[in-house]
């Protein structure tokens, strides 16, 4: 009976890996499939159309490539503020997209826009993907560890190589810590998705205007209240809509 037991636990587990699979493998088509109808949809013109693709793509994998496209799609769609979102969310997913970064200078000095004013830790951040960081700080916690107790549980003299290892192990541990910081610092900067967004005094209906910001304006979130957000931008601090504003984390 425990053997026939164990061979129920275990069909069931492989039954359980067979079904991640399969579900991974249609969501893999799924994206496949929406990224070629973006691709379509843009090589005819159709930017609306591409824009919809390439969202609905990003919103199941939101990958550099996938949001370097919409930020094309975006662009072609006289949608400056999106487009420049969807290219400041390919570097946060994969800071390596250079053609995200080249695509930025471009549009920033076309629409005269200013970048992001970024402390010291959120510009180490940028060296690697926002998820990278907590890996690599969780790895090197316990590389150093493993290093210091192993000799020790197996009553072994510690060799050269283990003090070279924990060494370099801490030194990761150490530049991921203010990395990690520049992460959560950096999730909440933002950028003006609207046209023409008013910059309010007070978070209200009826409140006087600070001026106005163009589409693909940065600010960074101080807190929410409502419908209305916090920011501050490199000229002034106040009050916008949440749908007139996003951070390139999406957290808002």
């Amino acid at each position: 009976m425990k053997t026939c037991g164990g061979f129920k636990r275990t069909g069931r587990i492989l039954v359980g890996v067979a079904l991640l699979g399969f579900c991974a493998e249609v969501r893999g088509d799924a994206i496949a499939e929406l990224f070629h109808q973006g691709v379509e949809a843009y090589r005819s013109g159709n930017y609306t159309g591409a824009v919809s693709a390439f969202q609905a793509a990003a919103d199941l994998a939101p990958s550099g490539g996938i949001m370097q496209n919409l930020g094309n799609a975006e662009w072609q769609a006289q949608q400056v503020g999106p487009a420049v979102l969807a290219w400041e969310r390919a570097l946060w997913v994969d800071p390596l997209e250079r053609s995200a970064r080249a695509n930025l200078r471009f549009a920033r000095k076309a629409a005269q826009l200013e970048s992001p004013q970024l402390a010291w830790y959120e510009v180490v951040s940028t060296w690697l993907p926002a998820n990278a960081w907590g890996w690599l700080a969780s790895v090197s916690l316990w590389i150093a560890v493993g290093v210091v107790l192993v000799p020790h549980v197996f009553r072994r003299p510690k060799a050269g190589w283990h003090q070279a290892v924990s060494a370099l192990a801490l030194t990761l541990l150490f530049l991921s810590l203010p990395a990690l910081v520049g992460v959560h610092s950096r999730a909440r900067v933002g950028f003006v998705i609207a046209k023409d967004t008013p910059l309010r005094m007070t978070p209200t209906e009826e409140s006087q205007f600070l001026g106005r910001m163009a589409s693909g304006d940065p600010g960074r979130v101080l807190r929410i209240r409502g419908r209305y957000a916090l920011i501050r931008t490199p000229r002034a601090t106040g009050w916008v809509e949440n749908v007139q504003f996003s951070t390139v984390s999406g957290r808002l």
